[in-house]
């Protein structure tokens, strides 16, 4: 019976990050993984976190040359 609530609150858990990330502009899948794995612990890092602009989530930093060059 333990197991099953330990399962039944990762779920839970992840399911919930995966929405707050989304929302704050994370990858969701990163917060589904922390939800799962670190539950409640995994809270205080999306709330706490900068939110992203749609700038930021609509560039890549790492592809900034010219394309024709």
């Amino acid at each position: 019976m333990g197991l099953v609530a330990a399962i039944i609150i990762s779920a839970f858990f992840g399911v919930l990050l995966y929405y707050l990330a989304d929302r704050k502009g994370y990858n969701k899948q990163f917060g589904l993984i922390m939800g799962i794995l670190f539950g409640p612990f995994s809270l205080p890092f999306i709330f706490l976190g900068k939110r992203k602009t749609s700038y930021e989530k609509e560039t890549d930093p790492g592809n900034n040359r010219d394309q024709d060059s």
